[in-house]
């Protein structure tokens, strides 16, 4: 009986410790849920009544009926008043005022104490600070101090106007989000918009006016228009940011890359990381690691491994440069004309024609490609190397080819044969896409194989004058005219290996370009093969004083 006495006192006092431990933790929670969901209170109202038949729980208010909750005050002209479930309904005129940035109107309002959310039904109306947000149906939680709406709405902020099906807005960082059939347009009416944004998803912070797109989205501005899946856009500065291979058009331009940036104020744009710029109206592309346009001055440049992809004539041509450059002369006149710049280590490449050089130059007035520095062209068999390079087009064929200072033309025979012509000068007249007539001027110098009725080489004429015109038929020539000249023919087996190449002679078949995927590829000449430096003859002095000196130092 003792043991059994001891049990249930032990079991007693263990109970009572546990029940300590319980009481002190429910008081708490009590105490924390009376003090978070405190009440809301009542502070005007015309005239009350209770009516039993309508609601057993409800206070009937009417007139200026005024509540506060947690520094929150609303008005309306008749509520229901929940006192019991700290909440009620509001009817008529209702207005919610928090601080003095913020007030929501609406002419429904349940409002509920215990989770403070307010839902606010028709002709709704949210202003805080600057913003003005317009909707038909809008809940406000207090909690996380977020409005959202959910049968469409409209936000207008800054002169910017934003609507769609579903959106949210945060007073506290200013932050709204748009879902579905979201449209900004800056600015907004009644003013004429320069811009217009449609989109899925928006997020917009109306303190900055920048607006983040997300998922697929069209912005207008101007003539340029946008499609980015990712991107942002200053609305004040009409500036855009865009990821994920964005595509910006205007004016038949069309540019693309990793990321690009457009100033819509400006007109300029710029493109970074796998870039292509394309021209519809001149029919031309350029691709590389970065890409500026400006539309106004109707300037374009490409660098980072840039290529020029033109494809207005019949074949196109691809040509590779550290650095690509467009200008545009008397634009938006009948004058208008552009020219192309390309530097360093140019490769170009058509599948008749292939060129060479340190740098060109292409002007759409006179059709004229310049190569400057060491500059090589090919022409199905035949190779042109001098100190500069002008080519002349016409349409999609060559109209002709001028070769300035060590000018030099190279057709290969075989192995060891080539026929070879040089002077101060060469220009080359093409008909129809094949070569027509040539002429030298100044030191020329002729190695040529003329060749029987079955191709076989008779003899290497050697030719010596001041001027020179080959005459061209089906490819090979037919007449060859200069005035008082020196040569020789001999025949193959007699030629000295000296003779059988001219002074200046050179054979470039391993810098050619092969392909035009070979443009990247840059290819050295060998040293022994570079052009001789020309030398610049400095003038006379000319000066009074210089001549007196030369005279004194005579006597």
């Amino acid at each position: 009986m003792r043991r059994r006495i001891i049990g249930i006192c032990i079991c007693v006092y263990f109970g009572l410790c546990v029940a300590w431990s319980i009481n002190p933790q429910k008081y708490k929670q009590k105490e924390t849920y009376d003090t978070v969901k405190s009440r809301v209170h009542l502070l005007h109202v015309d005239s009350m009544f209770f009516d039993d038949r309508v609601s057993k729980t409800a206070q009937f208010l009417v007139g200026n009926v005024q509540f506060e909750h947690e520094g929150i005050y609303m008005y309306c002209d008749s509520a229901l008043y929940y006192e019991a479930s700290n909440s009620f309904d509001a009817y008529g005129n209702v207005k919610m005022v928090q601080g003095d940035t913020l007030t929501l109107d609406g002419e429904i309002l349940y409002y509920n104490g215990m989770d403070q959310l307010a839902r606010v039904r028709h002709n709704v109306v949210l202003r805080h600070v600057e913003t003005t947000l317009y909707t038909d149906s809008l809940d406000y939680d207090r909690l996380y101090n977020l409005g959202y709406f959910f049968e469409g709405g409209r936000l207008v902020d800054q002169g910017n106007e934003l609507s769609s099906d579903w959106g949210e807005y945060s007073p506290a960082t200013r932050n709204a989000v748009f879902n579905y059939n979201v449209r900004l347009v800056s600015p907004g009416p009644p003013e004429e918009p320069k811009s217009t944004i449609i989109s899925d998803t928006l997020y917009y912070n109306t303190k900055t006016a920048i607006a983040h797109v997300k998922g697929p989205s069209n912005i207008d501005n101007g003539d340029s228009h946008i499609y980015t899946e990712l991107g942002y856009y200053y609305t004040q500065q009409e500036l855009s940011y865009l990821l994920n291979r964005s595509i910006l058009t205007n004016n038949g331009k069309r540019m693309v890359g990793d990321s690009v940036v457009w100033d819509g104020m400006t007109n300029e744009g710029k493109a970074f990381g796998n870039i292509e710029y394309s021209d519809v109206v001149n029919k031309n592309m350029f691709k590389g690691g970065y890409c500026y346009y400006n539309d106004d001055q109707g300037y374009m440049e490409a660098a980072d491994s840039a290529v020029v992809i033109d494809y207005s004539q019949r074949d196109t041509l691809y040509a590779h440069a550290d650095t690509f450059k467009v200008f545009t002369y008397h634009k938006d006149t009948d004058s208008l004309y552009r020219t192309i710049h390309g530097y360093h280590h140019v490769r170009a490449y058509r599948s008749d024609v292939q060129a060479v050089c340190d740098s060109l130059v292409y002007n759409s007035n006179d059709s004229c490609m310049t190569m400057y520095r060491d500059p090589i062209l090919w022409q199905m068999g035949q190779q042109l190397v001098g100190e500069e390079i002008q080519a002349y087009m016409n349409d999609s064929t060559m109209d002709s080819v001028l070769v300035l200072r060590q000018a030099i033309s190279v057709e290969r025979m075989d192995s060891i044969h080539y026929n070879q012509v040089a002077g101060k000068e060469i220009r080359f007249y093409f008909k129809e896409g094949q070569m027509d007539m040539t002429r030298v001027i100044g030191n020329v110098m002729l190695n040529y194989y003329p060749t029987d009725e079955d191709s076989l080489m008779i003899g290497m004429n050697h030719l010596e004058s001041t001027d020179l015109k080959l005459f061209m038929k089906e490819g090979k020539i037919d007449k060859i005219w200069a005035p008082a000249s020196t040569g020789k023919l001999t025949p193959v087996p007699l030629i000295p290996p000296k003779e059988l190449y001219l002074e200046n002679f050179v054979w470039f078949d391993y810098v050619r370009p092969k392909d035009k995927d070979d443009i990247f590829n840059w290819r050295s000449k060998k040293a022994e093969s570079q052009l001789k430096q020309s030398v610049q003859r400095r003038a006379p002095k000319q000066k009074l004083t210089d001549i007196n000196k030369k005279q004194i130092k005579k006597e």
